[in-house]
This record gives structure tokens, C-alpha cells and sequence, in this order.
């Protein structure tokens, strides 16, 4: 049996999707063209957000995400963190190097959970809300790929930190989540070694994330 569905609020839903990977905002025209509807629902819809504060017009009319999604974001993460810790346990022994989960936060990757090996005296210190530029690292490069719908595994060299090495993997078919996992190491890692055990922690949160 298929699932009644409220129309206004998926349409709702899907603004603050969209404008969530638009950091720099969206026309009410452009917002009525990715919905395929007129100007005039999604004034309705706009106007009914900003009422929420999880929209703002600014002064050259467009819609941008506002401070009311602040506290939603910052109540999933510590559950997002929850599910992860486990898998990027076993990612950072299995592999001997610092693991992560970076999510997509406005036009940055932000690291929500960090797992350094247990084994290794010398790994990367990487800080749990950290943020860098979506050009910058494996992880931001493979939110941009994901994006892009060019899923796969992503490779960096001294791109955020000297002499630091990074491989990691978009989470793919989670809805509303942008996110990927990966490593980081002091020396360099064979993407042929290391990449399918990137793969499949990416795999498996996919998997856990959909639960």
C-alpha cells in the first residue's frame, strides 16, 4: 500500500534541501524552477519557513538557510557521532591511521567524529569541528563529488596539513545526510590497500544511516 504523504511539507523539505547546498542562496525563481511549481507557492512556502526562522530573504531577495536549523543540526549530530564511532573504530585499527566523519555544513566540511588508532605511536591529530573549504582534503573533495554525482574514493597530499596523506569516500543514498568517510595518515597509503576498506566503512554507515 503506498504512503500518504503530505505535498506542502515535502515541497517545504525540499527548499531547505536545496538551499542547503546553495550557501550563497536562491531566487524565488530559481527555487520555483528546481520545485516546478509558481512564485507564488513558494512565497507561500518561504514565508512559512522564515516564520520557523529556517529561512531568510536578504536584501537582494534571496532565500538563504537561517539560524533556526542551528539547533536541529546540533541535535543530530551527537546521534550521527553515535552511530559512527564504532566504524571508524575499526577503520582506524584496521588501517593504522586517524579515521573520520565530515558532513557537509553550508559551503564547508565539517568533522563530526574523529577515531585515532589504538596501535600506532604517531598519527595525525584531527579536531572534531574542524572545518575546511570543500576544495581542500580528501573528505571535502568527496562531499563536492558526491554533489556532483561522481561518487568515489578521493586521494589528497599535504592539502590541509604538511606532509599529511588522505583517502576517503562519499556515504551514498542516506537522505538529507551529505557526508564521507575516510583517513588520515603521516605517510603515504595505497589507495589499492586502503581504499576498499574505505569503501566498505562508507558502505556499512550508508547501511546503519538508513536503518
Amino acid at each position: 500500500m503506498a504512503r500518504e504523504t503530505s505535498q506542502t511539507l515535502d515541497r517545504g523539505l525540499t527548499v531547505l534541501e536545496l538551499l542547503g547546498r546553495r550557501p550563497d542562496g536562491m531566487s524565488v525563481n530559481e527555487l520555483a524552477s528546481s520545485l516546478g511549481v509558481g512564485r507564488t507557492v513558494v512565497y507561500r512556502l518561504v514565508a512559512t519557513l522564515e516564520d520557523h526562522a529556517l529561512v531568510r530573504r536578504d536584501p537582494e531577495g534571496k532565500v538563504r538557510l537561517w539560524l533556526g536549523v542551528v539547533p536541529l543540526a546540533r541535535a543530530v549530530q551527537p546521534l550521527l557521532r553515535g552511530t559512527a564511532l564504532p566504524v571508524l573504530r575499526r577503520l582506524a585499527d584496521e588501517v593504522g591511521a586517524t579515521s573520520h566523519l565530515t558532513v557537509a555544513d553550508g559551503g564547508e566540511a565539517l568533522a563530526v567524529a574523529v577515531v585515532e588508532p589504538a596501535w600506532t605511536d604517531l598519527h595525525v591529530a584531527y579536531r572534531e569541528g574542524a572545518r575546511h573549504p570543500f576544495d581542500k582534503g580528501a573528505a571535502g573533495r568527496a562531499l563536492m563529488r558526491l554533489r556532483e554525482g561522481k561518487p568515489g574514493l578521493v586521494a589528497s597530499v599535504g592539502e590541509l596539513q604538511a606532509g599529511a596523506h588522505g583517502i576517503a569516500a562519499p556515504i551514498v543514498g542516506v537522505t538529507g545526510i551529505e557526508a564521507s568517510v575516510g583517513v588520515v595518515a603521516l605517510g603515504p597509503l595505497d589507495p589499492s590497500i586502503v581504499g576498499p576498506t574505505v569503501l566498505a566503512a562508507a558502505a556499512e554507515l550508508a547501511r546503519l544511516l538508513s536503518v
